[in-house]
């Protein structure tokens, strides 16, 4: 008999837990390790990282097996997986990819073990800066994951777009105005190509929160408080007027068309066709992006740009009207965590230690166009020197800002992309879009919410 419309979605997502295995326990000598691989079969990025660390893994270990559990999917489908996965001893894995802003969620369901113990005893933790060691860290001050580097979020933007519109090569907007008047300047006199692209709606997920609204938002004030969430009151702030004037920004790209067709901007593969596409190919002027996408174009990648660095410049994100500190960034970034059902903690976490020598960190790091959050490595000319663009991104974690990752975030990150999209799409003014995040919000957090 065939499946309803309505039980689809559940039958796709128990066909694609089966497909993962039956949990970690099946095999003592086994450890199972599940991490996110990407929807782009040409970007094997993880994939071939993994591999390597499975060997040197099996070889310090006699009689060890590792056996990686790919999950591939978007971001959004990847964590409603993931959260399927880690609910039942039976199909929980002995490690996962955890992304920063989910972890606070995952701990309050208790899905995770907290990895203390084992952090106790790991002398290279102390290598960690302490602002990625705060991103896994619980409300009951435990830390729950051990991240893989971080990333920060700026400007790229083409030389020879830029050439053309009479734009200089060193552009270094100071203000959100200086960033849409190059747009305004790129549309008139470089016909046939999309001025700027800033994500937007819910089809992108947290790209379109983090890599453009909170990249707005967080530069709407002198950057020394958290504009979405008080720390002090313990509760989330409602939209205000930088909130509004974010929101603004966002209506004014797609009003005066100035972003990609609302169709293309809207479509979940948006952020392919960025990288793989439209920024290669010279179609696109500015994009609003973050520090990992030369990965994309890296030999082996499927999309080779060798040339990338010689034609596209980097800008700092300017604050709204080029108030102290002048620019903004924002930094996220996955941990590697344990399942509080995995078989083989133990095993787990020494998986985690063959992955996080220096050595194997410096590695991902550049192989994954990452910021290094090892002091040890930050500090090693040769991985300052390993890619172009290395150095400009981590410079930026100096006026960087991390996501209030609480239980609640992901609920409100939802809300911002609504908000996003009713502007974009044109269906609601930036008053009626911010009430509605409001409205949101309140039933996100459990109405702890002030204002300001």
């Amino acid at each position: 008999m065939r499946p309803t419309a309505a039980l689809l979605p559940a039958l796709l997502v128990a066909a694609a837990l089966t497909a993962c295995g039956s949990g970690s326990g099946s095999d003592p000598d086994t450890v199972k390790v599940s991490f996110k691989q990407s929807t782009d079969n040409s970007v094997k990025v993880m994939d071939t990282y993994l591999a390597d660390i499975k060997k040197q893994f099996e070889k310090a270990h006699p009689g060890k097996k590792v056996e990686l559990v790919p999950v591939k999917a978007p971001d959004a489908e990847y964590y409603t997986k993931l959260q399927q996965m880690l609910r039942s001893p039976r199909t929980a894995p002995d490690l996962v990819y955890e992304d920063t802003f989910l972890i606070n969620s995952d701990i309050t369901s208790g899905y995770l073990k907290p990895l203390d113990p084992y952090l106790a005893k790991w002398q290279d933790w102390d290598r960690f800066i302490d602002t990625a060691k705060a991103a896994a860290k619980g409300e009951d001050g435990r830390t729950y994951g051990v991240p893989d580097g971080t990333d920060t979020r700026g400007l790229w933007f083409r030389k020879d777009i830029f050439a053309k519109a009479g734009l200089p090569a060193d552009w270094q907007p100071r203000t959100w105005k200086d960033v849409l008047d190059a747009a305004r300047t790129i549309k008139r006199k470089v016909p046939g190509v999309i001025p700027l692209n800033v994500y937007t709606g819910k089809a992108v997920g947290e790209a379109a929160t983090m890599q453009t609204f909170e990249m707005l938002l967080y530069g709407t004030n002198d950057g020394t408080t958290d504009p979405l969430y008080d720390k002090a009151a313990k509760k989330w702030i409602a939209g205000g007027q930088g909130f509004k004037d974010a929101l603004t920004f966002v209506e004014t790209v797609y009003e005066e068309k100035l972003g990609p067709d609302v169709a293309d901007a809207l479509d979940p593969n948006v952020m392919t066709r960025v990288r793989g596409e439209w920024l290669p190919q010279g179609k696109l002027g500015i994009a609003l992006d973050g520090s990992w996408l030369p990965q994309d174009w890296l030999e082996g990648s499927g999309h080779e740009w060798p040339e990338w660095s010689e034609e596209l410049g980097l800008a700092a994100m300017p604050t709204q009207h080029g108030q102290s500190p002048g620019q903004v960034s924002m930094s996220g970034g996955w941990t590697w965590a344990i399942p509080a059902k995995a078989a083989h903690p133990d095993l787990a976490f020494e998986f985690i230690k063959t992955m996080q020598t220096k050595a194997n960190a410096q590695k991902w790091y550049v192989a994954n166009s990452g910021i290094a959050v090892r002091e040890d490595v930050a500090n090693d000319p040769a991985y300052v020197e390993a890619q172009p663009g290395i150095e400009f991104f981590t410079d930026l974690v100096a006026s960087t800002h991390y996501r209030p990752a609480y239980p609640a975030y992901p609920k409100v990150s939802v809300a911002v992309q609504e908000a996003m999209e009713g502007v974009t799409t044109g269906e609601k003014s930036v008053e009626e879009a911010a009430k509605g995040y409001d409205e949101e919000l309140r039933t996100a957090a459990d109405n702890q919410v002030i204002e300001k």
